[in-house]
């Protein structure tokens, strides 16, 4: 435990240990206590953010001091389809949890089926392919759950036989475990679905590309088709096949239904780019990009203070990571002033000694050094970053508004000139 970032000390376990352990496992052994050697302890707990996820605790007993370290993972956001919501911990000496949504609330979520049946609906009226990027794990099987829902409820009568194809190998794969693991990991919505007769994740019309030639045919029909393939960022795999057969057409949509990376080609599409590259070849963009928000599988600041709040006692310390700079920062002043906990966002290279909860080395503090160099251009930026993102948040609350009441979208639409006009200087 005290011995984390001295590289000098001979480990106290070794790689044989954790495999004869690890060996034993089985997916979704939840809430067991496994004694990786003598003064190591571990459970794993369902973390809800992808199937078989785990925050784990540990027992580590040095010097006949015994500490309970829990290492959150990435928690889950609650109330998402198929999987359970996370699990809480009611114990621990020193936490280290994730931060990813530590400085952000998300939105009330809509019915996704009936938005995703609106997208759908008018893709297909156009003659087009309604394009799908998504991760193999996860994403994809909740696209699925939605899509079921969409022909067993009858919400696109106008196209009641329409055909998905599921173009990626992992995505494939990991469905299949999830078909495995229906009784551990499934929540009890999902269960009731299972317990009358209907898989999930399962409906007429669904098709799976494995080989590079059933990708390759998948374009080659002209059917307007539903295509959900990996990867989610459009960075790899062979999403960027079907956005080269697919972003040229007028009648086809893109949509995005995750968390796009400043900098990658999903990124550039959801933020307006007009032309994009792919395979040497520039394409013009003239589908239509959409983007349905809100479904995120981390928890949000609320979610994560609740995880948090879980535990009973008062833990040593808390530090939190995994998350932008600035929101792990923010998360942590947020922990202490509500829970009064020492909580803080470690550097790379910070080592503590966990018997004594001090610390006894400093890491990399260049990013201190180059807040102190920029001072106020740095906080200026973190700023505008803020209003960068609120006018994503009103495109993407824009786009939802197709299909309302005239005079609502008249009204919209002037509030928003009125504010335009307002700071336009």
């Amino acid at each position: 435990a005290r011995r984390a970032g001295r590289p000098e000390v001979t480990p106290m376990y070794n790689v044989e240990d954790a495999q004869n352990v690890m060996q034993h496992f089985t997916p979704c052994d939840y809430n067991s206590v496994y004694e990786i050697c003598p003064g190591l302890k571990v459970r794993f707990v369902d973390a809800g953010h992808l199937l078989g996820s785990s925050s784990i605790e540990m027992w580590v007993t040095e010097e006949n001091v015994t500490k309970k370290i829990v290492f959150s993972g990435d928690i889950g956001n609650h109330n998402r389809p198929l999987i359970k919501d996370p699990q809480y911990v009611d114990s621990a000496d020193y936490v280290v949890m994730e931060s990813t949504y530590g400085d952000r609330l998300h939105d009330t979520p809509p019915d996704y089926a009936v938005e995703l049946s609106k997208v759908i609906n008018a893709t297909f009226t156009r003659g087009g392919n309604l394009v799908i990027p998504a991760f193999s794990v996860g994403r994809t099987q909740e696209m699925l759950y939605f899509i079921r829902r969409i022909k067993t409820e009858n919400l696109l009568p106008e196209h009641p036989n329409f055909e998905v194809y599921i173009d990626s190998p992992l995505a494939v794969e990991a469905t299949n475990v999830f078909h495995e693991n229906v009784s551990d990991c499934f929540d009890e919505e999902a269960m009731e679905l299972i317990s009358a007769g209907i898989n999930p994740i399962k409906f007429p019309g669904l098709r799976v590309a494995v080989s590079s030639d059933e990708s390759k045919m998948i374009n080659f029909d002209k059917k307007p088709k539903v295509i959900i393939s990996a990867s989610g960022m459009c960075e790899a795999g062979r999403i960027r096949h079907h956005l080269k057969h697919n972003l040229w057409r007028s009648d086809s949509t893109v949509l995005f239904v995750g968390y796009q990376v400043p900098g990658t080609l999903g990124y550039a599409l959801l933020n307006g780019a007009k032309k994009v590259k792919l395979f040497g070849e520039e394409i013009e963009v003239r589908a239509s990009i959409v983007n349905l928000p809100g479904i995120s599988g981390h928890a949000d600041k609320n979610q994560l203070t609740e995880w948090l709040g879980a535990i009973k006692n008062k833990p040593e310390h808390v530090f939190i990571v995994h998350g932008e700079e600035s929101t792990a920062e923010y998360f942590a002043n947020h922990v202490h002033e509500t829970f009064g906990y020492d909580a803080v966002a470690p550097y790379s290279g910070d080592a503590y000694d966990l018997i004594t909860n001090q610390k006894v080395a400093d890491g990399s503090r260049k990013l201190v050094e180059k807040k102190a160099s920029y001072g106020m251009a740095s906080r200026e930026k973190t700023i505008f970053d803020r209003l960068v993102a609120a006018g994503q948040r009103l495109v993407s609350v824009i786009q939802k508004c197709q299909g309302m009441a005239n005079k609502d979208l008249s009204k919209f639409a002037d509030q928003i000139n009125a504010l335009c006009d307002k700071w336009d200087r």
